[in-house]
C-alpha cells in the first residue's frame, strides 16, 4: 500500500510543482527542486511502464512507452517552435539528431555494457533489429541528410513540396514498421527465451489500467518539467559560450530518461531484445511522428525549418549507422560492442561542445 501511494503520489506532486512553476523564472532553489522532481518522476514512470508492459506483453509494452514519450516530445518541440519563432528553426533538427545519437550510441551502448558485464553474451533477434535499423537509416537520410544537398531552395531546407514528401514518407515507413512489429511478424521482436521467463506474471487488468494512467501523468510531468528547466539550461549554455545545439542535446537527454532507464533494466535482466525494441522504437517514433507534425506546422504557419545536417554531424551519423549494422549483424553482442557505442556517444558529446 505504501509503495502504491508513493508511485501514485510522485506524479501528482510533480504535476502540482509543474503547475506552480510554469512560465515563471526559476531561482537556483527552484531549479534544484524541479530537477529532483524530474528524477523522481522518471523512476516512477519506468515502474508503471514495466507494469503495463507485463500486462500487454512484448512488443506492445515497449511500443506504448515509446509512443507516449514521442507524442509528448513532439508537443514540446511544437510549443517551443511557436513561442520561439524563427530563432528555433534548427531546434527540430538538433533535437531529432541528438535523440538518434543518444539512443543508437548512448542507450544501446549502456545497455550492452551493463548487460554484458553481468551476462557476458547478450542475445537478440537479428530479424527484428535489422528491420528496425533499415527503417531508421532510411528515415534519417530522408529527413536529416538530403535537405543539405537539395537545390530547389537555398540552405539546408526542403521546399514545401519536398517537406510534404518527407513527412508523408516518414509517416508511411513508421506505420508499416509498427504493423510488422505488432501484427505481421510480431515474433521477430519477442525476447529471446521469453517462454522460460516464469517470474514475469502479468498484473491484474485494474492495476495495469491504473499504471497506464499514472504513466501518462508521469510522462506529462517529465516533459513539462524538462521544458520548465530548458530556459535555465539555455542560460547555462550561453554562459558557457557553448554551441546552440547543446540545448537540443540537453532536452533530448531529459526527455529520453524514462526510456533509457527502462532499457537498461531490461538489459540487466538479460532481455536485450526488449531493450532494443524500446531504444530503436523510440528513435523511429521520434522521426516518424515528429517530422510530419512539424512539417505540417511549418507549411501552415510559414515557420522556417532547417533540417539538413552539417558535414561533421553527417559523418557521425554515418559512422553510427555503420557500427550499429555491424553490432546487430550477428544476433549477439559482448562488452566490446557496448564500449564502441559509448565511445561514439562520447565523441558526439565532445564535438558538440568543442566543434
Amino acid at each position: 500500500m505504501k509503495a502504491l501511494a508513493w508511485n501514485a503520489g510522485v506524479p501528482l506532486a510533480a504535476c502540482a510543482l509543474l503547475a506552480a512553476t510554469w512560465s515563471r523564472p526559476l531561482g537556483w532553489l527552484l531549479v534544484c527542486l524541479v530537477a529532483a522532481a524530474l528524477i523522481a518522476v522518471v523512476l516512477v514512470a519506468v515502474h508503471h511502464a514495466e507494469i503495463v508492459a507485463l500486462r500487454v506483453g512484448e512488443p506492445f509494452g515497449t511500443l506504448i512507452l515509446a509512443l507516449a514519450v514521442t507524442v509528448i516530445e513532439a508537443g514540446l518541440i511544437v510549443s517551443m517552435m511557436l513561442s520561439g519563432g524563427a530563432g528555433t528553426s534548427a531546434l527540430v533538427r538538433d533535437t531529432v539528431f541528438a535523440t538518434v545519437m543518444i539512443i543508437c550510441n548512448g542507450v544501446v551502448g549502456l545497455c550492452l555494457l551493463t548487460g554484458a558485464i553481468r551476462h557476458h553474451v547478450l542475445a537478440f533477434r537479428i530479424e527484428g533489429t535489422s528491420q528496425a535499423l533499415s527503417v531508421l537509416a532510411a528515415l534519417v537520410t530522408l529527413t536529416l541528410v538530403l535537405p543539405a544537398y537539395t537545390t530547389t531552395v537555398p540552405g539546408p531546407t526542403y521546399s514545401p513540396g519536398q517537406l510534404v514528401f518527407a513527412g508523408a514518407a516518414s509517416l508511411v515507413l513508421y506505420a508499416v514498421f509498427v504493423f510488422v512489429q505488432t501484427v505481421r511478424h510480431r515474433g521477430y521482436f519477442l525476447p529471446v527465451g521469453a517462454e522460460a521467463d516464469e517470474d514475469a506474471q502479468p498484473p491484474p487488468a485494474r492495476a495495469a489500467w491504473a499504471s497506464f494512467g499514472l504513466l501518462a501523468l508521469s510522462l506529462v510531468a517529465v516533459i513539462g518539467l524538462a521544458k520548465t528547466l530548458s530556459p535555465s539550461i539555455q542560460s547555462g549554455v550561453e554562459t558557457a559560450a557553448a554551441p546552440a545545439a547543446v540545448v537540443g542535446i540537453a532536452i533530448a537527454l531529459l526527455v529520453l530518461a524514462p526510456e533509457t532507464m527502462a532499457a537498461v533494466r531490461a538489459a540487466n535482466r538479460n532481455r536485450m531484445q526488449t531493450s532494443l525494441n524500446l531504444a530503436l522504437g523510440s528513435a523511429l517514433a521520434t522521426i516518424g511522428l515528429t517530422i510530419p507534425v512539424v512539417a505540417a506546422l511549418s507549411i501552415q504557419l510559414g515557420l522556417p525549418l532547417e533540417l539538413g545536417l552539417a558535414g561533421k554531424e553527417t559523418v557521425l551519423l554515418a559512422l553510427t549507422l555503420l557500427v550499429s549494422t555491424l553490432t546487430f549483424a550477428g544476433g549477439s553482442a559482448t562488452v566490446l560492442q557496448g564500449v564502441v557505442h559509448l565511445v561514439l556517444f562520447a565523441a558526439f558529446l565532445f564535438l558538440a561542445v568543442v566543434p
